[in-house]
């Protein structure tokens, strides 16, 4: 007699035998880099959650990635707000396996006469934000057991000094300092901490800041003429870079700076 299994059974040993979808929060991702960091870890295969301030721009960038990711708004100066939004994330998306810590605004200005006020706010979200991101993310990965990737984006200007961004690269630098230090601290959890550091980005604050000169085509080469790649990068070049540190291929990778510059802090 010939025996048939159930239809049922076959899609229960199906569920069983399917992985589990791995789950991705990008901080700051209603814009330039982090939309694309977004766009592609859910190319991936990864389940993506965004945040940002604006639940405009939030809600706009999901539809633009056809409901590939789903927001959730996050003031993360706010006190408790980076704790709340990684319990969410999880509540959403059932877990959390890689944290992009991406949420950052950009600071210009002489440092001898920048004020408190605007030091505190470049501190507060480029550093103290992405801190306590991390803490919560860290806390979240260690209970659950079973490790995770942590993501800093940081900054060429990290490691270099440009007139009038001091304070921008203080802040930047204070997040490639903890990265080093927490990738040691978390490595027995099996949680690995690692940073990007961009260099000058085709994003709409570089075209914002472009179009701003007295001669943008004059300055878009001079730009490129001092990167020896000859070029700007591209978001989807510094996403590449987030999507290996995030990957499995990237398992034995930990407190590392990994430059996408075109060779810019090489030099």
């Amino acid at each position: 007699m010939t025996m048939t299994t159930p239809a049922v059974s076959l899609v229960a040993r199906a569920s069983r035998a399917a992985p589990k979808r791995r789950v991705a929060l990008v901080t700051g991702a209603t814009s330039g880099i982090g939309t694309e960091i977004a766009s592609r870890l859910a190319d991936d295969g990864f389940t993506v959650v965004i945040s940002g301030r604006s639940v405009e721009r939030g809600e706009r960038v999901a539809r633009e990635l056809e409901g590939r990711v789903r927001f959730i708004r996050a003031d993360l100066t706010q006190p408790g707000a980076a704790e709340s939004l990684v319990d969410q994330t999880i509540r959403l998306a059932g877990g959390l396996d890689v944290l992009v810590n991406n949420a950052a605004i950009d600071h210009i200005g002489p440092l001898l006469d920048t004020p408190t006020d605007e030091v505190r706010e470049t501190f507060e979200t480029n550093t103290f934000g992405s801190i306590w991101c991390l803490q919560a993310a860290g806390r979240a990965m260690r209970e659950r057991g079973g490790g995770g990737s942590i993501i800093n984006i940081t900054s060429r200007l990290a490691s270099i000094g440009v007139p009038t961004m001091s304070i921008y690269s203080a802040s930047k630098g204070a997040m490639l300092a903890l990265t080093t230090a927490a990738a040691v601290e978390l490595a027995p959890h099996n949680i690995r901490v690692n940073a990007v550091a961009p260099g000058m980005t085709n994003t709409p604050l570089y075209a914002e800041w472009l179009s701003s000169q007295a001669d943008p085509d004059a300055t878009m080469r001079r730009v490129a003429g001092a990167i020896p790649l000859g070029r700007i990068a591209e978001p989807a070049d510094v996403a590449a870079a987030v999507a290996y540190l995030a990957s499995p291929e990237a398992a034995y990778i930990t407190g590392a700076s990994l430059p996408v510059d075109g060779g810019y802090v090489a030099q």
